[in-house]
């Protein structure tokens, strides 16, 4: 698309695109176990049905390791609650677009934890939590995800940027027509978005 014709919605991908996400650090720290350990012992679907919105919280936590072991389940919730950080740089940029009255929306695969961050950050400073998974029942890369909110705000595909830091992502919402862009950290979004025709300072 042309400078002279920006993007009239960006949708936000949240973990590891505006947000730090404990999954990869703070969860196997707190078990004592490195990344690798934890997902070997996890249940393999758990997480999955817990993003679509399928099971509560308290349910999730009942099965997050495959064989049912206990676990100090409050503790891990402060740690992943403390766990949750704007990336470098999200801040000013997410400030900036809000300034210039840029329509911002989460779309997100995230089950109900995002009022956590939401507690922690006050992201709705800025966007929408519009389309988490956990409420819409749907998940990226299902081209639903793309489609769903673009109808919902009454916008066509083409006249929205996607930002996620998922290859399999970004290429879904193209194939519907979205444009797309691969997070690669703040600085390298602030151009892609003043590529776009949005009017932000530059990077630096």
């Amino acid at each position: 698309m042309p400078a002279d014709n920006p993007p009239k919605v960006l949708l936000l991908d949240v973990m590891s695109t505006l947000v730090t996400d404990p999954f990869y650090e703070v969860m196997p720290a707190f078990f004592g176990m490195t990344f690798d350990e934890m997902m070997a012992t996890k249940h393999p679907t758990a997480w999955v049905e817990f993003e679509h919105g399928r099971m509560n919280a308290g349910e999730y936590l009942d099965q997050f390791f495959a064989d049912g072991r206990d676990f100090d389940r409050t503790g891990l919730m402060k740690a992943v609650r403390g766990g949750y950080d704007l990336l470098p740089g999200i801040g000013p940029l997410l400030a900036e677009l809000k300034n210039l009255s840029v329509p911002m929306y989460a779309l997100s695969n995230y089950p109900v934890w995002y009022r956590l961050i939401e507690a922690e950050l006050q992201l709705s400073r800025f966007l929408d939590w519009a389309f988490v998974s956990c409420d819409t029942g749907v998940r990226k890369p299902d081209p639903r995800a793309y489609l769903g909110p673009c109808a919902s705000l009454g916008v066509l595909p083409e006249s929205t940027l996607f930002v996620d830091d998922q290859v399999k992502n970004c290429a879904a919402a193209e194939a519907v027509g979205l444009r797309a862009e691969l997070f690669q950290g703040a600085d390298r979004l602030r151009e892609r978005l003043r590529s776009e025709g949005i009017p932000l300072l530059r990077a630096g």
